[in-house]
C-alpha cells in the first residue's frame, strides 16, 4: 500500500474523472475501488463518495465533495515524458474540454491542472553554458505545450 496518496477533490465528476484518467494513462492504471455514500454520511444516499485508482503506478482518490472547493493551479501534477510523441498525446487527450496554459500547464475538462513535462527540460534549463540556459528558459516561457527539440536547439 502506497503511504502517501494524492486526494483530490470534485463537485461530482470523482467517478467520471477517474475512469477518464485510467483511460488516458493506461497501462497498470486502474480504477481500484468505489465508496457510496450512506445514510449517516453528509452526501446523497448511494451516491459516489469516492473512488480509489491507480494511474502509472501512484494511488489517487477522487472525492465527491461538492461545489466549496473547487482546483486552482496552485497543485498540479506534473507528468514525465519519455518523448515527445508522449507529450503531444498526453497534451490533447488532456486538453480535450479543458485550456491550455503555458510552460507545459493545462487544465483538464475537470479543472485539474497538469505539467506535461519532456525529459530533458531540467538539463536544458540548467545548461551548464549560462547563455544557452537563458535562450532556453525564453524559448519555455513562449510555449503552451513543450517542445524539446526547440528547447535543446535554444
Amino acid at each position: 500500500m502506497q503511504k502517501i496518496k494524492t486526494f483530490l477533490w470534485f463537485d461530482s465528476q470523482a467517478e467520471e474523472a477517474a475512469h477518464f484518467y485510467v483511460s488516458v494513462f493506461g497501462g497498470d492504471s486502474k480504477v481500484l475501488g468505489v465508496s457510496h455514500y450512506t445514510e449517516s454520511s453528509p452526501g446523497e444516499p448511494g451516491t459516489v463518495m469516492t473512488v480509489d485508482f491507480r494511474l502509472a503506478g501512484q494511488e489517487y482518490v477522487a472525492l465527491n465533495g461538492g461545489p466549496q472547493f473547487p482546483f486552482t493551479e496552485a497543485i498540479s501534477l506534473a507528468v514525465d515524458c519519455e518523448t515527445q510523441a508522449e507529450v503531444d498525446e498526453l497534451w490533447d487527450r488532456l486538453t480535450d474540454g479543458g485550456e491550455e496554459s503555458q510552460c507545459g500547464w493545462l487544465k483538464d475538462k475537470y479543472g485539474l491542472s497538469w505539467q506535461i513535462v519532456p525529459r530533458g527540460l531540467s538539463e536544458a534549463l540548467s545548461h551548464p553554458d549560462p547563455a544557452k540556459a537563458d535562450r532556453a528558459m525564453k524559448a519555455m516561457l513562449g510555449m503552451k505545450k513543450l517542445d524539446i527539440e526547440a528547447l535543446r536547439n535554444a
